[in-house]
């Protein structure tokens, strides 16, 4: 077997290792209070309940956001540069595609997004690895003109 066999074997088992961590953490999660799971495997809890409009598929967004791994090390958050970022959703990671539309402006939503919804087998290296399941707080400051 050749080196490049061998790092490709380890790298596989390091990625179903991080697969099998955050399939048995969704699988626990969503039995909690406040959870609800979609059928995409994608969780959420309802932090605060905003009540203006919710974006369209196709909209631009102002939001404020908190990525961490389930470990808890967290790997960005737009709160500490206490700058908001400014996309449009199909821009965005497929977890976020598919659940901001559902989000009311003035809303806090926590989110868990399974690899496959997030940044996959690749991951986002190296702060990101592959497989991982995601948390993020996201809060929907305004749906842009």
């Amino acid at each position: 077997m050749s080196l490049f066999d061998r790092l490709q074997g380890a790298r596989a088992e390091k990625i179903q290792k991080e697969k099998d961590a955050g399939t048995a953490f969704l699988a626990e999660n969503k039995t909690k209070d406040g959870v609800v799971e979609l059928p995409s495997g994608i969780q959420y809890q309802v932090l605060t309940e905003g009540t203006g409009p919710k974006p369209s598929a196709n909209s631009n967004i102002k939001a404020h956001y908190r990525g961490a791994l389930l470990s808890g090390k967290e790997f960005d958050s737009s709160f500490k540069r206490n700058q908001p970022f400014t996309a449009r959703l199909t821009q965005l990671i497929k977890g976020w595609h598919q659940v901001l539309p559902m989000v009311p402006v003035g809303s806090m939503w926590r989110l868990w997004i399974p690899s496959n919804l997030g940044y996959g087998d690749n991951g986002a290296p190296p702060s990101i690895p592959g497989g991982a399941v995601l948390e993020f707080d996201i809060e929907l400051i305004q749906i842009l003109k």
